[in-house]
């Protein structure tokens, strides 16, 4: 079985997170309504719409997945009522506008699985004027986090594994944001909502967050911990927080400290993050004070630590990639990007993909040594750019 099919049996297992688009929909979709599903997946969003009674739904998928999601549509009796259409929600139209958006492109902080992006091209151009968005709102929560387990995974690095340096991993071990599965245990203090993200008015750009908290007990800051609670429908929300009674099966995330940090109840921590949704770069900055006992009682807070991150350091990018983006380079095509040249200029609307196939093995013999991987390689073009 494909691994991705089984990424989605998991989705589908997630009874939490079924069961709170199944009654979003029920509240938003109206008989007759016209739904646009992005990044349909299975289709189970879809399906929910039609049964709600939506008397058409755009179900947009860029993957291969599309082919399942229409057979499963046809094996429950909605394929009269679901158009799939194949592509990147931002790269394809639709031939009407509709009365729902629906999608869950949330990610495991709000914003990573391209959310904000998709919504604000998708309500511009697909959703009539008063229509309905699910989820509306996406309200992400940040908290101090004590995990040494976690910690011990950056510290990995620096431990001279199989006897050799490593440390110059550990610059981008610690500039990573880690998805894990937090507890309420493990939190050094109430979470704080740091950002409400209204999906009906959102525009693409950085978003910033900033908290501030009172360690509610004695531990070790290791990290920060981020998470999400989206607004599907009055009285209807999703959410992967480690305080909720019922939350989803989906992971939060952790961004670690240069080294851990021993804190009393009462000493202040603060914390900055900078997001670029669109480039997935995550900035943090985190303060850790002291609150002393000063004369006359008086308690005034020392600064005891500071760190900055950012997973823009933590990005493997190889020296070879970096010349290629220098101003002044001259580029010039390599070989296979002459063979694929070579594609796109017989793509004219004339040529059936045979010949094409032929002709490109014909004019590239060094690329292609037989039929077969010219076709391959043709394949992988056409699929891309040609309709």
């Amino acid at each position: 079985m494909s691994l991705v099919v089984d990424e989605h049996r998991q989705y589908l297992a997630d009874a939490v997170r079924v069961e709170a688009f199944r009654r979003a929909v029920d509240r938003v979709v109206k008989p007759g309504a016209v739904v646009v599903d992005l990044g349909a997946g299975t289709g189970i969003l879809g399906l929910l719409a039609c049964r709600a009674g939506a008397r058409r739904v755009y179900s947009i998928e860029a993957g291969g997945m599309i082919e399942l999601a229409r057979e499963i549509a046809r094996a429950n009796g909605f394929e009269d009522r679901i158009v799939f259409v194949k592509g990147l929600s931002t790269q394809v139209d639709l031939p009407e506008k509709a009365d729902v958006l629906i999608a869950d492109q949330i990610g495991r902080f709000g914003f990573e699985a391209g959310l904000l992006e998709c919504f604000a091209d998708a309500r511009q151009r697909f959703l009539r004027a008063g229509g309905s968005l699910i989820p509306r709102q996406v309200q992400l929560c940040v908290a101090p986090v004590e995990r040494p387990d976690l910690a011990d995974q950056v510290e990995f690095w620096g431990n001279r594994p199989a006897d050799f340096d490593f440390q110059p991993a550990r610059e981008l071990a610690v500039n990573t944001g880690y998805p894990v599965a937090l507890r309420r245990r493990e939190l050094l203090a109430p979470a704080v909502r740091a950002a409400d993200v209204d999906l009906a008015t959102v525009s693409p750009g950085p978003l910033r967050l900033a908290a501030s908290f009172e360690a509610a007990r004695s531990g070790t800051l290791h990290g920060v911990g981020g998470w999400f609670v989206a607004q599907l429908a009055p009285g209807v929300t999703l959410t992967n927080s480690p305080l909720a009674a019922r939350r989803i099966n989906r992971r939060n995330v952790f961004f670690p400290v240069d080294r851990p940090v021993a804190v009393a109840e009462g000493d202040p921590i603060h914390v900055t993050l900078h997001i670029r949704p669109e480039e997935l770069v995550v900035t943090w900055k985190v303060e850790v004070w002291k609150t002393d006992a000063g004369g006359a009682g008086a308690r005034r807070p020392t600064k005891r630590a500071e760190f900055r991150h950012s997973t823009l350091r933590g990005m493997l990018i190889a020296q070879e990639d970096l010349r290629r983006t220098e101003p002044g380079l001259v580029p010039r095509l390599a070989p296979r990007g002459e063979a694929r040249r070579t594609v796109l200029e017989l793509c004219d609307g004339r040529r059936p993909l045979a010949q094409i196939e032929r002709e490109v093995q014909r004019r590239h013999p060094a690329l292609f040594a037989n039929a077969g991987e010219a076709a391959e390689f043709v394949a992988e073009v056409v699929t891309r750019y040609a309709t």
